[in-house]
């Protein structure tokens, strides 16, 4: 992974010419908590001037291309992340941005990241090109619940039902995470969230947040079990009563109790 991390940056530095202002690793890399077959490597590369329309048609299909040079590393289709010029980041308004997402890449002029990335660009992320912090601060407390809030929608819009995809279980995970950030205005890495919600007997039935956590742990080891796909699949009811938990807490923030 280290290796497909510098080959990418560097990759990115000479098609920007050298005007790479900063790059960096946030998300569950940078958490301690990647594992590969679920994890993402989430990325926010900034650069000094705007992206050149030639420059912005290469860094498009980069990953791609980097994975046609070395077919066997896993790694570069995993990469998601912006690179944006700067001062358009800073004012919000873009003129070319790469994006680079689970179901394709784009060069769009409308980005913006939810409050849980920008806590973990400002909070949680490593440079790994310039060598400088985040340049922009943390989402104050507002902000976050502001964005617990439009993931509970998320949830009942879109996890009513759910299908054999791993994936299906991390709403369990990420319905923790909304509740840990609600109880101590921050985000932590999604298995320490699941870890922090069974200890603190957050939810009624721990039972399938426990098997989330041992999927989560070695995702490749249960992704082809047939057991397992049967249950991710009928998951979505926990999903939604797990839900019901989180909309309590929106109305009536609880507190940790007291060991």
């Amino acid at each position: 992974m280290l290796r497909a991390i510098s080959r990418i940056t560097g990759e990115i530095d000479r098609i920007l010419e050298g005007r790479t202002a900063g790059i960096w690793l946030y998300g569950s890399v940078a958490m301690d908590d990647y594992r590969p077959g679920w994890s993402d490597i989430d990325f926010a590369a900034l650069t000094r001037g705007r992206i050149t329309e030639s420059q912005g048609e290469r860094l498009l299909t980069l990953r791609q291309d980097m994975l046609k040079e070395e077919p066997g590393n896993p790694y570069y289709r995993s990469f998601e992340g912006i690179i944006a010029d700067l001062d358009e980041y800073r004012s919000r308004s873009f003129s070319r941005l790469v994006y680079w997402g689970t179901s394709g890449q784009r060069i769009t002029d409308r980005f913006a990241h939810d409050a849980f990335s920008l806590y973990e660009l400002a909070e949680c992320s490593y440079p790994v090109w310039g060598g400088s912090p985040w340049p922009f601060p943390a989402p104050g407390r507002e902000e976050l619940v502001r964005a617990v809030r439009d993931h509970y929608m998320a949830i009942r819009s879109f996890a009513a039902e759910t299908d054999e995809s791993l994936y299906s279980c991390g709403w369990l995970l990420d319905i923790a995470r909304c509740i840990y950030t609600l109880r101590h205005n921050g985000v932590a890495a999604k298995t320490k969230a699941g870890t922090w919600a069974l200890e603190n007997h957050v939810f009624p039935d721990d039972a399938p947040l426990k098997r989330t956590l041992e999927i989560r742990r070695d995702p490749l080891a249960y992704k082809d079990r047939e057991d397992v796909r049967s249950w991710l699949k009928g998951l979505g009811p926990t999903v939604q009563r797990y839900a019901d938990v989180l909309e309590k807490e929106l109305e009536e923030p609880g507190t940790d109790p007291k060991p």
